[in-house]
């Protein structure tokens, strides 16, 4: 929900939660209703940028690394050999860009059914969309789900579901039904990675239920790894993996740590540390 305090702050209020996130701006720079959502975009005073998608925050110019790589990293160095990415969702484009740092990855196809996003992504958050012409990369604008539905069976190393909250449209995108079909299309070894909400709000809920339903699909392995993310609510977010044939525990850490990648968060100490749940989350997991 979007409750501005004056003209000069944004705020996103999470009711459930009895707390709110504001940022201050200092003009809109963008009002759309697309046939799927409301975009806005704001310039603030000290994250740069900020998009908002029904009232709710999708990402900051300061931040949004924080999300970006960890949804794609892990993930990536725990495959084997990654070569054929599919992203479901992820309009802004961030994702795909990390994905892209992979020299071992020959194509990656996102899938986003709001061409509005990518098109403020790329006035507004420049950075992210920097990749969008790299030759292995395919922007299609569809219903995700569906594209899962008419994939051929094995046929990807990684899909990456880079969803907003489960409600509305991305409902879909955390049962058990739409898991299975991902189960389905993934190889032998293939690693599934989703953006799983808040630990400290959603652990007992969303978490913990996705997790099930992983397993329930067909997953051998889940792991859900927490990390920083002040712009989201809590300021703490994780990302959940599923191996089919593979232990989504173990990654090449060794191919992490010779990486040449200029990154700002991930680093396979980071990514091993995340592996390492709290107590609280053991418990709410069941593990």
């Amino acid at each position: 929900m979007n409750r501005p305090l004056d003209e000069t702050w944004f705020t996103e209020v999470f009711d459930s939660q009895g707390s709110a996130f504001s940022l201050k701006v200092n003009e809109k720079l963008l009002d759309v209703q697309s046939p799927y959502q409301h975009l806005e975009v704001y310039a603030t005073q000290t994250f740069g940028n900020l998009m908002v998608l029904d009232g709710c925050v999708m990402l900051t110019d300061r931040d949004n690394f924080l999300y970006h790589e960890m949804i794609a990293h892990p993930a990536l160095f725990t495959h084997q050999n990654p070569r054929r990415v599919v992203i479901i969702g992820g309009g802004d484009c961030g994702t795909l860009k990390e994905v892209l740092r992979h020299p071992g990855v020959e194509k990656v196809t996102q899938i986003d059914i709001d061409e509005e996003v990518t098109k403020a992504a790329e006035r507004f958050f420049p950075a992210l969309t920097e990749s969008n012409d790299d030759p292995r990369a395919e922007l299609l604008f569809a219903d995700g789900v569906k594209w899962v539905d008419e994939a051929d069976d094995a046929s990807i190393d990684v899909l990456i579901i880079d969803s907003t909250d489960p409600v509305g449209p991305a409902e879909g995108l955390f049962k058990t039904d739409f898991l299975k079909r991902c189960h389905r299309i993934l190889k032998p070894g293939g690693v599934m990675v989703q953006q799983s909400e808040s630990p400290l709000y959603h652990s007992g809920s969303i978490i913990r239920e996705l997790r099930r339903d992983m397993q329930a699909a067909g997953f051998d392995s889940v792991a859900t790894l927490p990390f920083p993310q002040p712009v989201y609510p809590s300021g703490w977010w994780s990302v959940t993996l599923a191996g089919k044939d593979c232990d989504v525990c173990d990654f090449r850490e060794q191919a992490a740590a010779e990486s040449a990648m200029a990154l700002l968060y991930y680093t396979p100490e980071a990514h091993r540390g995340a592996l390492t749940l709290p107590p609280f989350m053991r418990q709410a997991f069941d593990v």
